[in-house]
Formats: C-alpha cells, structure tokens, sequence
C-alpha cells in the first residue's frame, strides 16, 4: 500500500476532467473555502508570505494568486494589510469563470481585490507587475513540464519572491482525509478529488528539482502543518526576462 506514495498519480480528479454538475462546482467552493481556512493554506501564507512582507518592512505591495479558485488567499492577505495599516493591491487568476466570480462575490467591501480570466502557461502580465506570485493546491494538476513553464511565468512576472502551497504526499495524511477528514466533507468533489490530491502531490525533493528545472534562485521547500510543503525561491533576474530565457514551451492546457 505504501508503494503508491512513492511517485505521484497522474489519474484525473473531477475538477480537471469537468464531470460535476454546476450544483457540485457551487458546493464545491463554498466548502473548499473552510478547508483551506483550517486545515493549513491560510497558515502557510502567514508563514511565509506574510513574514517576508515583515521582514522586509514593505509598507506597500502587490500580489497574484494563480488559479486562486474563489479567492480564500487574497482575503487573507488584504485583511492582514487593513489590520497593519499596509496597501495591498491583490488579484487573482482563474480560467474558469465561476470561479472569477466567486472572487468578487466573496470578496464584497475589499476593494483591493480583483480577479482575471487567464492561462497560468501564458499570464496576461506584463514582466515584473507583481511584487508576490503565490498559488495554492494548483500545481498537483499538472505534470512536471507543464509545472516547469508554470514557475517560470510566475517568476517572470514578480519582482521579490514567489511562493507555491501544495500538498506533501504522505500516508498519513492520505489515511486521515480518507477516514477522519470524509466525516466532515459533504462535497462529491472534495471527498473524492481531495484524496486523489494527496497522491498527485509532491516531495520535498521533487519540488525542489521542479524549481530547479525552472531556473529559479534562492530556493527553498519548507514542510508545514498539517502536510503542507511551500516552495519559495527569488524572481527572475532582470536579464533572463529580458531575454525571455524564463519561458519555454507553451501549451493549451488550461490553468
């Protein structure tokens, strides 16, 4: 049973494969939200994020969440910046449309924020038009080279640091999700989906190579609770996005 930790799972969860009813995606949103709130994504932003805003005294910045589903991230961010008396200016990317509205919707009197409809192989960003690229349980979607291309957008368009939230692929977070965790998931899509994430996920080291692959600097992988890793690593250098260095092959895929 444990061998099936070993190397990631390629199979389609429903959210990639598109077989769910509208009823199913709306349900999903609404309770992928109090997930991401408890059970780490938030934490890890602060952890990571956050501490860099700090640490570098920013008083001022800007931040893109890529496939940032209904926004959970960005409202984490802005409400932190209101609370320490900082601008934020936040947007996040989605291909699909629901889910650029569910950013607004859910968003309501945080005028900071603002969603996109975009490719995460190909951003609709200028270079260097955020100072933070962040995403969140989207890289696991794809296979390695289309992650490779998906770093390196992010870095082109960043100037400091960018950070990626992803699942740590671990029996025991597999075991609690598919036992404990099902008790309090109602949604088809996350109870099923959320497993078949924890196998698609990642190792510290394969992570690490990913951004290497890329051609990013300074970087990092850290283990947080409960079974999360975050990649972090510095923008690109100034003359690899000028020479496009950063960019490799493109693909259709969606974001």
């Amino acid at each position: 049973m444990r061998d099936q930790f070993k190397q990631r799972s390629y199979q389609l969860e429903h959210i990639d494969k598109g077989d769910y009813t509208p009823e199913e995606y709306e349900g999903c949103i609404s309770e992928l939200q109090w997930v991401n709130q408890w059970l780490g994504d938030a934490r890890s932003l602060r952890n990571t994020l956050i501490r860099e805003i700090e640490k570098n005294g920013l008083r001022s910045f800007s931040l893109l969440d890529v496939g940032a589903g209904s926004g959970e991230l960005l409202r984490v961010a802005a409400r932190w910046a209101r609370q320490t008396g900082r601008l934020i200016r936040a947007v996040g990317l989605e291909l699909n449309e629901r889910s650029a509205q569910a950013t607004l919707e859910s968003s309501s009197g945080l005028t900071e924020i603002s969603a996109v409809r975009g490719n995460a192989f190909q951003l609709p960003f200028c270079d260097r038009q955020f100072d933070y690229v962040i995403c969140s349980l989207f890289t696991h979607h794809f296979v390695e080279p289309e992650i490779v291309t998906i770093l390196q957008e992010m870095s082109r368009v960043a100037t400091r640091r960018i950070f990626v939230i992803d699942l740590h692929r671990h029996p025991v977070a597999y075991y609690f999700y598919t036992t404990i965790g099902k008790v309090f998931l109602h949604n088809r899509l996350l109870r099923e989906d959320g497993a078949l994430s924890i196998l698609r996920g990642f190792k510290t080291d394969e992570l690490f190579s990913l951004a290497k692959r890329a051609g990013l600097e300074n970087v990092s992988v850290a283990r947080y609770f409960p079974y999360r890793l975050v990649l972090s690593a510095n923008a690109a250098p100034e003359e690899m996005v000028q020479d496009g260095s950063t960019i490799t092959s493109r693909t259709d895929r969606a974001a």
